[in-house]
């Protein structure tokens, strides 16, 4: 749905919880994770730095999402519930990899050191989606700035909540559903 009467201070705002978001994934999930996996074969705890920035920053973004009805203009709002959707499903996502290596970690009685190369093999596909994940979150999130800035909001987000009548819409041409 693409909005005509969208301030500036507006779309600034409706901008801020996914650049937050593409901080996370380009510079926590790209490129702290690159320079952490340098590390990993002398201290592979570091490498649980990556997943705690990620949770902490995406539990901001929900929890602010949250807030976000009472504080936010309804344009602001939505881009809000937007990210949270995509945070909540990218918290899962880590959660679902963290167990897969646990499992892992668990098969060898929980000694890291006894892990042989085809752990690091399966670990390595149990992370594969999530990696995939971050490149397509960077790729969606990057249109949702766009969106924010152009007065755009997903259809099915503003079939979800309703604008009130102060927002003049121009166009409804969402052509995928979902977020």
């Amino acid at each position: 749905m693409k909005l005509e009467n969208i301030s500036e201070e507006e779309r600034k705002q409706a901008r801020h919880p996914h650049e937050y978001y593409l901080v996370n994934l380009i510079t926590n999930h790209i490129l702290v994770f690159v320079a952490l996996l340098g590390m990993a074969r002398q201290e592979p705890h570091l490498i649980l730095i990556v997943p705690a920035i990620s949770i902490s920053i995406l539990t901001y973004l929900v929890w602010r999402a949250r807030l976000s009805r009472k504080r936010d203009s309804w344009y602001v709002f939505c881009h809000w519930q937007l990210c949270a959707r995509r945070s909540r499903f990218f918290i899962g996502m880590i959660l679902l990899m963290g167990l897969g290596i646990a499992a892992i970690i668990a098969s060898v009685g929980g000694n890291a050191v006894d892990l042989r190369p085809g752990h690091y093999a399966i670990a390595g596909l149990v992370m594969l989606p999530t990696l995939f994940a971050v490149l397509v979150l960077i790729i969606m999130e990057s249109d949702a700035v766009h969106k924010a800035n152009t007065g755009e909001v997903p259809d099915w987000l503003a079939r979800k909540f309703p604008p009130p009548g102060d927002y003049a819409v121009v166009a409804q041409a969402d052509l995928v559903s979902g977020g």
